[in-house]
């Protein structure tokens, strides 16, 4: 039995997949395998199978392009404008994923060409995938800022400075050093290292490590971890 006089379409997934390599934060793109637009830079996509849920979906596409699994990945949005791909009508329901581009270098399949491009100097992308970019970059802005979702984004041991620049990086803007380690130490994520990192200067700066245990518990809980008026977007 099928619903009668229903038009039918394709349900597609697109992964927005970022990275933070001390400095600037990136966007995992792949060359496209197939027409229309093949070989253009695209994100991580593919069509959503009979047998399957959507999330199953993302994580089999994921895991199929680039050889990457067991990443953070959360469901963004729905793009479903009519023309938005030129063959059929297609829906895509668009992921975004954060991860430690050292953890997972050597993971990435590179029979699509993977590559990681700077967010503030993308190639041009097919389709609607600069509007999915976007808007998982405005919504990274607003949950990275009461959620400890950038953490995904960094390696075992990094330092103060090193999460500073990440939180920086992300908003476009400088953050009081004081205001922002005191703000850090006190939500009791993290955990101090006996080691330093002496890359930048002979005093050198202690390593810092997740409480995963502590972070598990409290993902979803509103941390507030940087003060509004330190985030212009925020305090509008």
């Amino acid at each position: 039995m099928k619903y009668s006089n229903q038009a039918r379409l394709l349900v597609a997934v697109d992964s927005i997949i970022f990275g933070f390599d001390g400095s600037d934060y990136k966007l995992l793109l792949i060359q496209r395998g197939f027409a229309p637009e093949k070989e253009k830079w695209s994100l991580m996509g593919g069509f959503v199978q009979i047998n399957e849920s959507v999330d199953e979906a993302a994580d089999r596409i994921l895991k199929q392009l680039t050889g990457l699994e067991d990443v953070y990945l959360e469901q963004l949005h729905i793009f479903g404008k009519p023309d938005r791909d030129p063959i059929e009508r297609v829906v895509a329901v668009a992921y975004v994923a954060l991860i430690d581009i050292q953890k997972y270098q050597q993971q990435i399949n590179d029979d699509f060409h993977a590559r990681w491009f700077l967010v503030k100097d993308l190639p041009k992308l097919i389709f609607d995938h600069e509007e999915m970019v976007k808007t998982a970059m405005e919504r990274l802005r607003y949950k990275a800022a009461f959620h400890p979702i950038l953490f995904e984004l960094l390696p075992d041991k990094f330092t103060l400075p090193q999460l500073q620049a990440m939180y920086e990086g992300l908003y476009d803007t400088k953050i009081d050093k004081r205001n922002f380690s005191r703000k850090i130490l006190s939500t009791s994520l993290l955990k101090k290292e006996k080691d330093k990192d002496k890359s930048s200067s002979k005093k050198g700066a202690f390593f810092y490590s997740l409480d995963e245990e502590y972070y598990k518990e409290n993902f979803q809980s509103i941390l507030n971890f940087i003060p509004k008026n330190e985030i212009p977007m925020l305090s509008e």
